[in-house]
Parts: structure tokens; C-alpha cells; sequence
């Protein structure tokens, strides 16, 4: 795959969803944000990356713990958006940046801490990015990275991404914790804990919220209906839908 290709995936996804996501529930009060804010509880005069920043929660979360926070994201509504939202919330320490995070136009150890949240399963490269993300982190600075992990099985994997695809065409992959922890470690970034979540997805909004179309909902129900026992309980699938996944956040230090 092309980079240019799929990241225009990307922002045929996310350029007029900007609103959707500002304003998504799940992504502005899930409790990994506040594990974050503890993290982050001594570094008032750090500088600060959201990398893939999307509706802009954790950049937000991240303001007031930090001397400024730079957001970075392929979409250039998404950013606007950010932007808005910042001066709304009396914020003015947020500045944006559009780019790719395979990619990012920053110099090495620019910044004191680099983060980054739901947003690495729709990279390209997964590895590319965490290892530019260690390239502009200062030596000794805190890498913090939340993401929906795979279960590591092939059964439940499969599942899981089938039913991510068919929801939003720009879905790449949901890392193991596996991946995450060889992805991490040949970037330099050495992890000292790891908090493993388990999020509920309420299935009409996850659906909305990506304006996923009708027959591609048929199918995800379709394939529910039909999921093995063993899928159906790991999911926590609903009746109406509905699912539990995965997540961890990843807290590492770079050597």
C-alpha cells in the first residue's frame, strides 16, 4: 500500500467528521485520560506531541498539565476544529500542525513528552510511526500510547479487524500487546508499565459516528449473529450489537 493512497483513505474518513468526533463521549471521558493526567502530574514546563490528535481530547487533557502542546494530524479539519476548540476552552498553549506520523516535521528530542490515542490502528506503517515518534522525543522524555489492542489470538484477531474494516475502510490494524512491546523496544523506548482497559462500544454510535454505510452494518450484524460462542463471550457481544474491546496504554521512557 502507497502511503499517499491509503492516507487519502484517511481523510476521505475523517475530513467532514471533525464535529462527530469533538463531540464523541467515548473518546472525551474514557479513563485512560485520567491514568494520563496522573502520569503527568510534575511536568508543568514540559513540551508536549499528540500525534493523530483527531477531536483533540487527549490534547486537551493535556494542556493544562503542560507548558504547550503541539497536535498533529493528517486532517486538516480535524485540526481546525482543534483549534476552535482550544480557544473555546481557554487554551492557549495548544498549537497544531498538520502531518502523517510516519512523517512528522520535527526536529530530534524536540520534545519532553510524545503521545499519542485511537490512533495507531489507521497508520500505515504502526512501527514508522512509534519510531518517529521516539526520534523527537528528548532522551529520558515519556512516551504515553493508548490504542483497542488484538487479543493475539488468530480466531479473535480475525474477528476483530473484519469487523473494524467493514465499519471504516481506513482501519490498518489493532497491534497485539506483542507488537506494541517489539514496536517500542526497536524504537528505543523502554516500557514501564502498562495498563490494560476493556472498552465498550455502543454499536449505533461506534456505526454513526463513521456514517458507516447500511450494508456494511448489515454485515457486521451478519457476522455477529453467526460468531462462535467463543468470539460472541470474548466480545461481550449485545443483542443489540454492541461489543467490548481490548485497549492498553503504553507508558515508556526513551533510553
Amino acid at each position: 500500500m502507497q502511503t499517499a493512497s491509503h492516507n487519502s483513505v484517511v481523510l476521505d474518513q475523517y475530513a467532514t467528521r471533525a464535529s462527530a468526533y469533538v463531540n464523541s463521549a467515548a473518546h472525551a471521558a474514557w479513563q485512560d485520560l485520567d491514568l494520563i493526567a496522573q502520569l503527568l502530574a510534575n511536568q508543568r514546563g514540559a513540551v508536549a506531541l499528540d500525534v493523530g490528535c483527531g477531536g483533540g481530547h487527549l490534547t486537551y487533557r493535556l494542556a493544562p498539565l503542560v507548558s504547550q502542546v503541539v497536535a498533529c494530524d493528517l486532517a486538516a479539519s480535524m485540526l481546525a476544529a482543534v483549534a476552535e476548540q482550544a480557544s473555546l476552552r481557554g487554551l492557549p498553549n495548544i498549537a497544531t500542525r498538520e502531518a502523517a506520523a510516519e512523517s512528522l516535521p520535527f526536529e530530534v528530542a524536540t520534545f519532553d513528552v510524545v503521545a499519542t490515542r485511537f490512533s495507531a490502528h489507521h497508520w500505515h506503517a504502526f512501527a514508522e510511526g512509534i519510531a518517529e515518534m521516539a526520534r523527537v522525543l528528548k532522551p529520558g522524555g515519556l512516551a504515553l500510547m493508548s490504542d483497542v489492542v488484538s487479543p493475539g489470538v488468530s480466531l479473535l484477531d480475525t474477528w476483530l479487524q473484519t469487523l473494524e474494516l467493514l465499519r471504516d475502510p481506513s482501519h490498518v490494524r489493532d497491534a497485539s500487546t506483542a507488537e506494541w512491546d517489539a514496536a517500542l523496544a526497536a524504537a528505543g523506548l523502554a516500557i514501564e508499565r502498562i495498563e490494560h482497559l476493556r472498552l465498550r462500544l455502543d454499536f449505533a454510535t461506534w456505526v454513526a459516528r463513521m456514517d458507516t454505510p447500511e450494508p456494511q452494518v448489515t454485515a457486521i450484524r451478519m457476522l455477529q449473529a453467526r460468531a462462535a460462542s467463543a468470539v460472541k463471550d470474548y466480545f461481550e457481544m449485545e443483542e443489540d450489537s454492541s461489543f467490548t474491546v481490548d485497549t492498553a496504554l503504553f507508558v515508556a521512557r526513551k533510553t
